[in-house]
């Protein structure tokens, strides 16, 4: 089975400072709905993997989230894409969790979801600690520079197998070359 694992915000969908905290908040990148639609159509299972302490913080309910993640599935669908899963942690950094990125827990759950090892599975994100969770799992980490990206590229600290794309869309025409 081909898995991809994508972060959301700053990924597939503009970030906020403020957390993304409603549905009219969540806004596509351009070009990343169709990012989606190209993996499916390689015969990849796309699934997301993202914190969300917006939740752990009270900035708003597992309703809205759901709401959210509802926007984005049919997005996702409209552009010819499906997104087969979404893994998330509501904790903070205060909770301390196994599922917080950078923490393995939530991407150990998806290997074993999909029975898969995760080993050179790529995992795109924008932030540091989605390229340390993708190493310390032995996925591949693909560093996009939208989002927080453009801030982490200079990341002493990135794994040194870390791949850079300008966004989705570029990391997506890598894998599927």
């Amino acid at each position: 089975m081909k898995l991809a694992i994508l972060d959301r915000d700053g990924v597939i969908n503009y970030d906020s400072k403020q957390y993304i905290k409603s549905p009219e908040e969540w806004k596509p990148i351009p070009g990343s709905l169709a990012a989606i639609a190209r993996l499916n159509q390689q015969g990849y299972r796309v699934v997301v993997a993202t914190n969300q302490s917006g939740i752990g913080r009270g900035l708003f309910e597992m309703d809205t989230l759901n709401a959210i993640h509802d926007k984005m599935l049919k997005a996702a669908a409209q552009a010819g894409g499906r997104i087969d899963a979404v893994f998330f942690c509501p904790h903070t950094n205060a909770d301390q969790c196994d599922c917080r990125k950078p923490e393995p827990g939530m991407l150990r759950e998806i290997g074993k979801r999909y029975n898969t090892d995760l080993a050179d599975v790529p995992a795109i994100g924008d932030s540091l600690r989605d390229m340390q969770v993708a190493a310390a799992v032995g996925a591949q980490p693909m560093l996009v520079l939208t989002g927080n990206g453009s801030l982490t590229a200079d990341n002493p600290d990135l794994p040194p197998e870390t791949l850079v794309f300008p966004d989705l869309a570029a990391a997506v025409a890598h894998i599927t070359r």
